[in-house]
């Protein structure tokens, strides 16, 4: 364990102790040292009205140590009442009592994301449970032990990410005292008091709907080759000239910035039905399962971004093809590829890979390739055009159902020069665009 492990064990053992003076003192202990350890961390139990730390009423109560440890104690007090539980075990015994190997233990809360401790005291119950629960998904069967590790990691790498987002959404009421002479415990206690019962059930309904919307997605893949290949349309947008511009940038300014961009991409992506996958500060990966919502998505990034003044310009660059899923991420050449094209696109403008242009193609999306005319007319309304020119009418006075602005082409593409593209050999890239009488400049 490094030194800085040790303060921190240090630091809770100390945390742990200011707690535990204020408890009556543990029965007497059995001679064995194992039972002595379980049997303290039963009588540290025996002290609150219940587990779940709530009174005789019903209604959460609130810790001792909210009104008498000193002010530095303000991250534990608010540690007890978001955990709704005191420190009480230390990891031997919380692995003990949840039936589980200290080994599976360790690897479960590491995975979640948490540092060793050594064999500090601070461990609560609602840790024993989650312990408990994993396991029994293993040895029901449910979940290998590997998968198990899985969800642990990905649940814990998420739910950190929303912690500090929440966190610093909250921070300055957290931090700081509406009025003279009031504590960081009496401002930041009743705040998370009234906030966390809201934010969980919010949580609980948000990540249903996500799981349900997965779910759908899953079943739907078995009637759909595409999603059952894995293929996807996969779409990198990155601000232009990013580094150089966070130099010039005050740090609130550029946090301001990463904000709007990151928001305003978010709603953009799930609103026109892709999915974000991440963001990562001056640029966002998102997937859709169709090209033609891929494509849609992506010119919208670049036609609202392009109205705000205060934002670089945007490049996207987007492949289609087979991608592999793990975590919540996507992964293989296809993302490699719509990266790569990211990164040689023009300002303000969408390249896609020829992959994306066929799939366009098959959507009728785009018009088929060696279409006739310049307006880029399928065959069938160039014969039909032909067919009016040679009765001797007026082209002009067609018929509304071949008229090129009423056939159903949303995009155009135009041919870029073929290039290298490092580690993926020969690419030939496609510009995309609206078609003149489909595009959205006007778009509020």
């Amino acid at each position: 364990m490094g030194d800085e492990d040790r303060v921190t064990g240090q630091q809770w053992d100390a945390d742990a102790d200011a707690l535990s003076q204020q408890r009556e003192p543990e029965q007497e202990r059995d001679d064995d040292q194992d039972d002595q350890d379980d049997k303290s961390g039963q009588d540290d139990m025996s002290d609150r009205d219940d587990v779940s730390g709530r009174d005789g009423d019903g209604a959460r109560a609130r810790p001792q140590a909210a009104e008498q440890t000193p002010a530095d104690s303000v991250p534990l007090q608010l540690e007890q009442l978001i955990l709704d539980s005191g420190r009480q075990y230390t990891p031997f015994q919380a692995a003990r009592t949840a039936g589980v190997s200290m080994e599976l233990a360790s690897r479960f809360w590491r995975a979640m994301g948490f540092a060793d401790i050594g064999q500090s005291r601070a461990l609560t119950e609602a840790d024993v449970i989650a312990l408990r629960r994993l396991a029994g998904l293993v040895e029901a069967g449910l979940l290998s032990e590997t998968m198990a590790i899985q969800v642990a990691r990905s649940t814990g790498q998420t739910t950190a990410r929303l912690a500090e987002w929440q966190i610093d959404t909250f921070l300055e009421h957290l931090t700081s005292a509406s009025e003279p002479g009031l504590t960081r415990a009496e401002v930041a206690y009743p705040l998370v008091e009234l906030l966390l019962p809201e934010l969980e059930q919010f949580l609980v309904y948000v990540w249903r709907r996500q799981l349900a919307a997965v779910t759908g997605r899953v079943v739907q893949a078995a009637e759909d080759v595409d999603m059952q290949s894995g293929r996807l349309a996969v779409g990198f947008a990155d601000l232009v000239g990013f580094t150089r511009l966070s130099r010039r940038l005050e740090d609130e300014e550029l946090g301001e910035l990463v904000e709007n961009f990151e928001i305003t991409c978010a709603d953009i992506v799930a609103g026109r039905g892709g999915r974000l996958v991440k963001t990562l500060g001056d640029e966002i990966l998102y997937v859709a399962d169709e090209a033609a919502t891929a494509a849609d998505i992506g010119l919208a990034l670049v036609e609202t971004l392009g109205k705000d003044e205060s934002m670089p310009a945007l490049r996207v660059g987007m492949a289609f093809g087979a991608v592999t899923t793990r975590m919540g991420d996507v992964f293989g050449t296809t993302v490699n590829l719509a990266s790569r094209l990211t990164s040689i696109a023009p300002k303000d403008a969408v390249l896609v890979d020829g992959e994306l242009a066929a799939a366009l193609e098959r959507e009728s999306a785009v018009a088929p390739a060696g279409a006739g005319g310049p307006l880029g007319l399928a065959p069938g309304a160039v014969d039909a055009l032909a067919a009016v020119v040679s009765v001797g009418l007026d082209p002009d006075d067609r018929p509304a159902e071949v008229d090129d602005s009423a056939l159903p082409y949303r995009f155009q593409l135009q041919p870029m020069w073929r290039r290298p593209v490092r580690g993926l050999g020969l690419v030939e890239p496609w510009l995309l665009s609206r078609r003149n009488d489909q595009a959205e400049g006007s778009r509020g």
